[in-house]
């Protein structure tokens, strides 16, 4: 199935979009969460958005692209400016809640002189204290030009800011229209999981279902 779709504005709400972007024979949008040269945004209507879910279910939309505002920086000299955009996108993951299973989009900012190294880390010290498992949105890095001090304009310092090292083992694969790169994490095959795995015959298996399988 292919996605496509353009931006549209969130100022009318969510199912507002979704009829905007049938009527142009759109089957996805993005939408920036809140005014994307300040910090303001909309309360999230719950009655909005069962309208646009149910839109969407009728209507087959697909996945949907949220962009973050411009004026936030995680790695900034400033910390102000740092907590700023660690509150603005934490708030922005939240209100995503409403709508499990989209995409997040983030431009990962410029270091302002402070170095590459530094800069990299502040950006991965703001995800891990804002992401945890629970959450249903994915979370986009963007890349950029390079311009001025810019972070992300090459693969490796996305990657690294993913704590992806030279020789670590990566998945790469395709989610619809979207190429996934992301550290390898072995799971069991029988349930998926994660955590407490071990090589049982040649195979990843957690120490569940490996109970379960050494019972039958």
């Amino acid at each position: 199935m292919r996605y496509i779709g353009c931006h549209l504005s969130s100022s009318a709400g969510f199912a507002a979009m979704g009829r905007t972007a049938l009527s142009i024979g759109a089957n996805t949008f993005q939408f920036f969460t809140r005014n994307p040269r300040g910090s303001r945004a909309k309360p999230v209507d719950p009655a909005d958005v069962a309208a646009y879910l149910a839109l969407a279910m009728e209507a087959g939309l697909g996945v949907i692209l949220a962009h973050a505002p411009y004026t936030i920086n995680p790695c900034s000299k400033d910390e102000r400016t740092r907590e700023f955009a660690r509150l603005t996108l934490a708030d922005d993951l939240q209100r995503m809640e409403y709508l499990p299973g989209n995409l997040y989009n983030f431009h990962p900012g410029s270091h302002t002189g402070q170095g590459l190294e530094t800069g990299i880390t502040q950006i991965a010290d703001t995800l891990n204290a804002i992401l945890t498992p629970a959450m249903h949105t994915t979370v986009l890095l963007e890349t950029m030009s390079g311009k001025g001090t810019e972070v992300g304009s090459r693969f490796e310092e996305l990657r690294r800011t993913l704590d992806i090292a030279e020789k670590d083992s990566i998945e790469i694969y395709v989610d619809g229209s979207s190429i996934i790169l992301k550290k390898y994490e072995p799971t069991c095959v029988f349930c998926g999981d994660a955590k407490n795995i071990t090589v049982y015959k040649g195979k990843n298996i957690c120490a569940n279902c490996l109970k379960e399988l050494k019972k039958a």
